[in-house]
C-alpha cells in the first residue's frame, strides 16, 4: 500500500495528523509506504521516525503549480508510480489544485469528499478527514506519536540528570511587533524559577533563534541547564519525552509532550485549550493552567484587539503552577 499524506501546516499541526499513521499501518500493514508533504521547518519531527519513507517539502504553499518546482515534483513523482491513497488535511484552497493533480486511486479528505466537522479538538477533527479510509476500531485508537533521537547520547552530552522538568517559555509569536497574546510574562517565569525546589533541576528548552527572548530570564539559578538553541527538535522530542513535566504555554513543545506521554502543565488565556490546546489521550496526563476570566477564549476576537494587557495570562500566577505541580507529586 502506498500512500501520500499532505499536511504543510505549522509545527503543532503536523503534531495533530500523526494520529494517522499507525492508523494506517494498522489497517494496511507494517509495510505499508506513509509519505508526507509538509513544509521544512515542521517536517524535521519525523527525522528519526521510520514509520515514514519519504518527505515532500513545500515551502511556498501559495505559489501556482506551474511556478513551483516542489508542487511538480510531488506531481510527477505520483505520475511516475501512483499512490494507493491520498489523505489531504489541507483546507486552503490553495492546495486545491495540487490534491486534483496527485495521481491516487483515491483520495479522501478536504477536497476529495463532503466532510462534515462534528468533533471539537484538532486531533479529533484530523481524524474525520480519514475516517473513510480506515476501520473504526483503528480510528478509535489511533493517536499522536513522535519518535525523537537517542537519548542516552543526549544525557551524557548535556549532562542531564535522572529527573528534571522542562520549562518552555516561548511560542511562535515572539517576534511579532504586536501583544504576544499567547505569552507569559518574564517576570512570572523567573519568580516561578525561585519557586522551583534547588534540587529540582529545570531544563530550558527553546528554538534556535529565539535566545534574545530568554535573555530576561538570566542569570540562571544553578539548578538550570540551558539548551535552548542547542538541540534539534528530534533532540528536543527526546528531552521532553524523558522529562517528569513540561511547563509550557499554549505552542508546538507543548503538543509534542502530550504525543509522548511527558505531563504538561500548559497556560492557556486567549486560545480555546479544547480545540487547540495539548491532546488529552488514555495515555498521557495534560493540566489546563487558566485564569479562568469570562471574556476567555477570545483568540482572533474583537475582544483579543482590544484587549492592551493580556490579563488573562497575567492573573496566572507561579504559585498556581507550583500548586499543580504539588498536586501531581511532580514536586
Amino acid at each position: 500500500m502506498k500512500i501520500l499524506i499532505i499536511r504543510s501546516g505549522a509545527l503543532g499541526d503536523l503534531v495533530y495528523s500523526t494520529s494517522v499513521i499507525d492508523a494506517l499501518k494498522k489497517e494496511y500493514g507494517e509495510n505499508s509506504q506513509i509519505d508526507f508533504v509538509c513544509t521544512p521547518s515542521s517536517s524535521k519531527l519525523f527525522e528519526c521516525d521510520t514509520r515514514i519513507s519519504n518527505i515532500y517539502l513545500l515551502k511556498h504553499k501559495k505559489i501556482p503549480i506551474i511556478f513551483s518546482v516542489q508542487k511538480k515534483a510531488i506531481i510527477n513523482a505520483s505520475k511516475k508510480e501512483p499512490y494507493d491513497l491520498l489523505i489531504n488535511f489541507e483546507m486552503g484552497k490553495q492546495f486545491k489544485s495540487l490534491v486534483e493533480k496527485i495521481v491516487a486511486t483515491k483520495k479522501v479528505g478536504w477536497f476529495c469528499e463532503n466532510i462534515k466537522i462534528t468533533k471539537t479538538h484538532m486531533v479529533e477533527i484530523c481524524k474525520e478527514f480519514y475516517a473513510s479510509a480506515v476501520s473504526q476500531k483503528n480510528l478509535v485508537e489511533a493517536y499522536p506519536k513522535l519518535y525523537g533521537a537517542n537519548f542516552d547520547e543526549l544525557r551524557i552530552k548535556f549532562d542531564l540528570p535522572k529527573e528534571y522538568i522542562i520549562f518552555s517559555p516561548s511560542n511562535s509569536h515572539n517576534k511579532k511587533k504586536s501583544l504576544n497574546y499567547r505569552a507569559w510574562t518574564h517576570s512570572h517565569w523567573k519568580q516561578l524559577l525561585g519557586l522551583i525546589p534547588k534540587d529540582m533541576t529545570v531544563v530550558m528548552i527553546g528554538a534556535k533563534g529565539e535566545e534574545e527572548f530568554f535573555e530576561p530570564l538570566k542569570p540562571y539559578l544553578s539548578n538550570v541547564v540551558d539548551l535552548v538553541g542547542k538541540i534539534t527538535i528530534p533532540q528536543m522530542i527526546s528531552v521532553v519525552e524523558n522529562a517528569k513535566a513540561i511547563i509550557v504555554t499554549d505552542t508546538g513543545t507543548a503538543h509534542i509532550a502530550s504525543a509522548v506521554n511527558t505531563p504538561v502543565f500548559c497556560l492557556i488565556g486567549p486560545t480555546p485549550a479544547e480545540q487547540t490546546g495539548p491532546y488529552k489521550s488514555p495515555f498521557n496526563k495534560v493540566h489546563i493552567i487558566t485564569a479562568n476570566l469570562k471574556c476567555s477564549p477570545c483568540y482572533k476576537s474583537e475582544i483579543m484587539k482590544a484587549c492592551k494587557d493580556n490579563i488573562c495570562m497575567k492573573n496566572i500566577l507561579p504559585r498556581n503552577i507550583i500548586e499543580a505541580l504539588i498536586l501531581e507529586k511532580i514536586l
